[in-house]
């Protein structure tokens, strides 16, 4: 599903032509960037057009962002990121070309679809993720915005998209004293912010199968019916006991797990 488009952004609409691209639909909105799906006529594929927004407030760093990914992506080559294309300045619009990847986002799998996780898969595709996320670390990369609607799955297969918030280790941290503790944690530049994330990923998993019977709130160790090691890795992930640094050691407990 599309997020609502404010009126004062730039759009392109259906059937628009970008160079070689044209324009199916938008795809979603970002705080930088409006996504689309587009033709290309040159190599007979669909892509995805990310278009940078034109509020004020956000140009620089708008700007920077899209370099940010662009260098990112032009980086790696795995099958389960988007390939970087090129970049295209057509009048005011700065565009990047991205390769991409079908599937439907996590959200859209628990909230529009209803799909349902047991322990064993919510897990399973943890560790899908986490195959994902040990290529950028090794390759010195921080993702910071492991959400929902950045993970696809198509299949049995899990891409992982929008690199507009990723970092290499070595960045200056932009820090927020206003931030929320949840968010300097998922924006640090460290690979624990991965972690972090990640922890809330495989929780919405767990949520999707959970039917509550009392109105009384309660933390999600009590609610959820989950094994200990489910609950170590968790807790570790949210930084509730002994953070995980390296992800080879995520990996070995979430095998144990399995």
């Amino acid at each position: 599903m599309v997020k609502w488009l404010p009126l004062f952004e730039s759009k392109f609409k259906p059937g628009t032509l970008i160079g070689n691209y044209q324009i199916i639909r938008p795809l979603g909105i970002g705080s930088y960037g409006i996504t689309y799906l587009a033709d290309s006529k040159r190599i007979c594929k669909k892509v995805v057009i990310k278009q940078l927004r034109k509020h004020k407030r956000k140009i620089k760093k708008g700007i920077d962002s899209f370099q940010k990914e662009k260098e990112i992506l032009s980086s790696l080559s795995h099958p389960s990121i988007p390939r970087f294309i090129e970049e295209k300045k057509i009048g005011k619009h700065h565009v990047l070309i991205l390769e991409y990847k079908k599937g439907r986002t996590v959200e859209e799998e628990i909230f529009e679809r209803g799909t349902k996780y047991s322990e064993k898969e919510a897990f399973i595709y943890l560790f899908k993720v986490l195959e994902i996320v040990k290529y950028l670390h090794e390759h010195h990369i921080v993702h910071r915005d492991l959400r929902l609607p950045n993970i696809l799955i198509d299949e049995h297969q899990v891409n992982i998209i929008d690199f507009g918030l990723a970092r290499f280790t070595y960045d200056v941290e932009e820090y927020r004293s206003s931030y929320l503790l949840e968010k300097r944690l998922m924006r640090e530049i460290h690979f624990r912010s991965d972690f972090y994330a990640l922890g809330h990923f495989v929780l919405f998993l767990l949520y999707s199968t959970f039917i509550p019977i009392s109105v009384k709130e309660k933390s999600w160790e009590e609610e959820l019916d989950i094994s200990s090691n489910a609950k170590y890795i968790i807790r570790r992930l949210l930084m509730l006991a002994q953070p995980y640094d390296e992800i080879d050691e995520l990996i070995e407990d979430v095998k144990k797990l399995l």
